[in-house]
């Protein structure tokens, strides 16, 4: 059986910046959760950031170039918590492979865990293509990263994968 590493928040856990969760309330997600699919995880919590933190966002950049050094995560009160960011990025990964764990779904626009989509480092709630440093670092590593939206696709991965 294929199993899912989910962000925490959508699990249902409040470990969002604001203290909140974006718990998913979908029948294919409870039948994952039914199954033994699912195991959580909270790359921001695991780093030891706070609930609730002030929100951050990546500048000058994405997932990956936070991870090459070439931008930064900053907190709207512009205090530097990349280090955080890439040590929550690393304890994902290091979970993920104890666990052999090939597919990943987590939040979608988070400096951590968006897979597409990233806040542009401004604050102001505008998107950028990219992802965060999380869903970065795991696909690097050849884990197969969706989001809340992207649960269809994912369950085509689990049906194609699981019959090989």
């Amino acid at each position: 059986m294929i199993k899912i590493l989910v962000s925490s928040c959508l699990f249902g856990c409040n470990v969002r910046y604001h203290g909140k969760a974006a718990e998913i309330h979908q029948a294919l997600f409870a039948k994952w959760c039914q199954e033994g699919r699912i195991v959580h995880f909270c790359p921001e919590v695991q780093a030891g950031l706070p609930i609730p933190r002030n929100p951050s966002e990546i500048v000058k950049g994405t997932g990956i170039d936070v991870l090459n050094g070439y931008a930064r995560v900053l907190s709207k009160d512009k205090e530097d918590k990349s280090d955080a960011f890439i040590k929550g990025a690393y304890l994902t990964l290091a979970f993920a492979q104890k666990h052999q764990i090939k597919v990943a779904l987590l939040k979608k626009n988070s400096p951590s865990c968006g897979n597409t989509s990233i806040y542009d480092g401004t604050h102001t709630g505008k998107l950028i293509n990219g992802s965060g440093v999380t869903a970065a670092l795991l696909m690097r590593n050849g884990i197969k990263v969706y989001n809340e939206n992207e649960l269809h696709q994912l369950h085509e991965y689990i049906m194609v994968n699981e019959s090989i």
